[in-house]
């Protein structure tokens, strides 16, 4: 599936990530009519088994990526239970077909109705607190991270971000190794989606996530949190702070929880023994 990145939609026929529009400046008494880049944003319908689940606002760019990774962030199968993901046109929008295992789909219908997500959405697909705040997976990896890896991650994220940098709008996940080389990066207009996709371009490349840390260009959720755990990533940082419930979940999960990531400062919410002097 193209990104659409040079142009205004992609092979598919849906917005492309980045779109043109132009629009009425008002400059004091002045009026003027000028063009600029803007963020699309779609409903993107996962649908699993032939099953809606639920429907996310998302940026219409790297999305089997976003399948693989939303499926196995929100527990609904693991990677080796994903058997094919289609993405395809449909009506407004774009629908993406995940077939996975006979159990996960079953495990998924008792979950109850197929929800509508927002672009800021974390709590998709769960109508009880439980499953909104689940146990988090213990993280289990013997990673340390030197310092100067979080600040030149943090640094060179900032140039790896062309959507944003062309609309201001979208946010940035990045998968750090333990040097600070940043080897995959993802954008989306949502966090969550951001970091979902990031997730499931380990999986298809096959890259231990437990090697390398997170970055992201938000605040640090709780959600977050969970989606690292369940991808066995020990290190999350964030250029905002996290919420109270973020850092208690990171303590039980076993991972580092960095905020505040900007410039050559950093405030490390839990382990922070996985830090290098």
């Amino acid at each position: 599936m193209g990104n659409g990145r040079d142009g205004q939609t992609t092979s598919l026929g849906y917005s492309a990530p980045v779109i043109a529009r132009e629009f009425t400046r008002l400059n004091g008494a002045e009026t003027e009519q000028e063009s600029a880049a803007i963020a699309a944003e779609v409903p993107v319908a996962l649908v699993y088994n032939g099953r809606p689940h639920v429907v996310m606002m998302c940026t219409p760019a790297d999305l089997e990526d976003f399948a693989f990774g939303f499926t196995i962030t929100e527990d609904i199968a693991p990677a080796r239970e994903i058997a094919r993901v289609d993405v395809v046109k449909y009506g407004k929008g774009i629908e993406v077909q995940v077939e996975v295992s006979a159990a996960s789909a079953e495990k998924l219908a008792s979950r109850g109705r197929a929800l509508v997500g927002r672009t800021g959405c974390g709590l998709c697909g769960v109508e009880a607190i439980d499953d909104a705040v689940r146990e988090p997976h213990v993280v289990r990896s013997e990673l340390c991270v030197a310092r100067e890896s979080l600040f030149n991650a943090s640094e060179a994220l900032g140039t790896r971000q062309p959507f944003n940098n062309e609309t201001n709008a979208i946010h940035a996940a990045a998968w750090a190794d333990r040097d600070g080389g940043l080897r995959v990066v993802r954008e989306d207009v949502g966090r969550h989606n951001a970091v979902d996709k990031v997730i499931g371009a380990l999986t298809r490349g096959g890259i231990d996530g437990s090697a390398g840390f997170l970055v992201v260009t938000s605040r640090a959720s709780y959600e977050l949190v969970q989606k690292a755990a369940v991808a066995n990533i020990p290190l999350l940082a964030a250029v905002s702070r996290p919420t109270a419930l973020a850092v208690e979940l990171a303590e039980h999960a076993g991972i580092t929880l960095v905020g505040l990531l900007r410039g050559r400062t950093a405030n490390v919410y839990t382990h922070v023994e996985r830090i290098a002097h």
